[in-house]
């Protein structure tokens, strides 16, 4: 049986309608359910599945270890998985299921990977701009607030005019979970910003986006993601350069500076201390490799 005519396709079709027009996702979660969901149906008559009622715990257990040997890693396993409890949760609160099968299932953990940062002085590398254009201000301006805010992807293509008070050297950011919170981005930002807004108006804006593309509309995140990393190999940085990296390099400088965690915490918008405790982790990279260099007892090869 093809996916188009599965008996299970009508619910997980309504299912995306109501992460679009009740829950409002963005379209590349929206993609990814539908995606993760999919994938599911397209094993179901493995398992004879031919209705979401039909699904128990053992059903469940088989459809991720057949994901797993289609060659699934730890994390995919927990989006498919987490995709699949999300949708059975919304059949139980439509009252189709009595209750939830996927709850309880638990997938391998998948390894908790360092983030990587690039150093202070490699910043200043990256953002020593040659500002021979417009778009060259614009790029140098992003990678201010990107850095200055430690900003996730979106929430820098995101801000609008009205989001920014420059002379507080403020900004207005609506981050995960539709949780707002104002940041300070730094006198260099700020800088950067008003050298931007005086050339904004030369791109025709079509909108109240701070940020352009030449089209004069809104910025993408992937033409974000596509100029930082050209800024990168321009700038001959020895590391591929992202937005993530930037902001990984923000809060590592934050925290080595300070040792606040807290205060890490609240800048970056993490909802749970823990997700902001893995780069205690780099700092003490950085602190142990100084000790090893330096401590008597903990140089190597002497007596």
């Amino acid at each position: 049986m093809s996916q188009t005519d599965s008996p299970l396709l009508p619910a997980v079709e309504a299912f995306l309608r109501f992460l679009r027009v009740e829950r409002q996702l963005s379209p590349l979660t929206q993609s990814s359910y539908h995606h993760q969901l999919q994938a599911l149906i397209a094993m179901a008559d493995d398992i004879k599945l031919t209705d979401w009622a039909q699904l128990d715990a053992a059903k469940v257990r088989m459809l991720t270890a057949r994901s797993k040997r289609a060659g699934l890693g730890a994390s995919s396993l927990a989006l498919r998985l987490s995709a699949l409890r999300s949708f059975l949760d919304w059949q139980v609160h439509q009252g189709v299921l009595q209750a939830n099968p996927a709850k309880g299932i638990s997938t391998p953990r998948a390894p908790r990977h360092l983030p990587k940062n690039i150093d202070v002085d490699e910043v200043g590398q990256l953002l020593n701009i040659d500002l021979n254009d417009p778009l060259a201000v614009r790029d140098r301006a992003m990678l201010e607030v990107m850095y200055g805010a430690g900003l996730r992807l979106s929430e820098l293509v995101g801000i609008n005019l009205g989001h920014v008070d420059l002379p507080s050297g403020e900004i207005w950011v609506m981050g995960k979970g539709s949780k707002e919170r104002k940041l300070p981005i730094g006198r260099t930002a700020v800088t950067w910003l008003e050298n931007w807004l005086a050339l904004r108006d030369l791109f025709g804006p079509e909108d109240d986006a701070m940020f352009l593309s030449n089209q004069g509309r809104r910025i993408s995140t992937r033409n974000v993601q596509k100029r930082f990393a050209e800024w990168g190999v321009k700038q001959g940085v020895n590391s591929h350069i992202h937005p993530h990296k930037l902001r990984h390099s923000f809060a590592t400088h934050v925290l080595e500076s300070s040792g606040d965690l807290r205060a890490v915490q609240e800048l970056l918008g993490h909802a749970n201390l823990s997700t902001t405790q893995i780069y205690t982790h780099l700092d003490f990279q950085h602190l142990a490799s100084v000790y090893d260099a330096a401590h008597p007892r903990a140089k190597r090869g002497k007596t």
